[in-house]
């Protein structure tokens, strides 16, 4: 298996695996999870595997999903 998918996997599963310690996780909470995991994976597809692209990705992705989740939160 190519090292980076390794490493994007491991950080997708390490970012679930957080996640799952959290007693009663919000709305914002689990978009911003969400939107890491997803916003990696296209980062890290968009660019062909860069690290830097799936790190860019993840924090782009955490923060569109913490946006999306205080506003679901508000209703």
């Amino acid at each position: 298996m190519n090292i980076q998918r390794s490493a994007t996997l491991l950080a997708t599963l390490s970012i679930l695996g957080l996640a799952g310690c959290s007693s009663n996780p919000s709305k914002q909470e689990i978009g911003m999870v969400t939107g890491a995991v997803i916003g990696g994976v296209m980062g890290s597809t968009l660019t062909g595997g860069s690290g830097a692209g799936t790190v860019a990705g993840a924090a782009a992705g955490s923060y569109v999903g913490n946006r999306i989740g205080r506003d679901l939160s508000r209703k």
